[in-house]
């Protein structure tokens, strides 16, 4: 029986895209959890019968897991940090800030 070939690149996507989402308050998350869930069901199904499977195939999956677990922690920090900020400064004053610094950049 030949063996079957995990493709981690729908992993790699999503987690690279949440990598990027990053900026926008750490709404990455989403897509990284996404990558996530998705390898680490794979490898689940893996565990059940993994002579069915090619080794370098499971183990790109399981760095792909990896990358994907990283981004996640990346983006939840960043998400935790953008909510303190708006909690403890307050909204007003982020943008605020935010236009003087581009002020700043634009006059340089």
């Amino acid at each position: 029986m030949e063996q079957q070939k995990l493709n981690p690149t729908l992993v790699y996507v999503l987690a690279i895209l949440g990598l990027l989402c990053c900026c926008f308050g750490g709404l990455g998350f989403i897509l990284a959890g996404i990558a996530f869930i998705i390898a680490y069901n794979k490898l689940n199904v893996v565990k059940q019968n993994p002579e069915n499977y090619e080794p370098v195939s499971v183990k790109s999956m399981n760095t792909a897991k990896i990358v994907a677990l990283v981004i996640l922690i990346i983006n939840i920090l960043y998400l935790a940090k953008v909510i303190y900020s708006i909690s403890t400064v307050g909204w007003d004053e982020m943008m605020e800030q935010s236009r003087q610094i581009m002020e700043q950049y634009q006059n340089q």
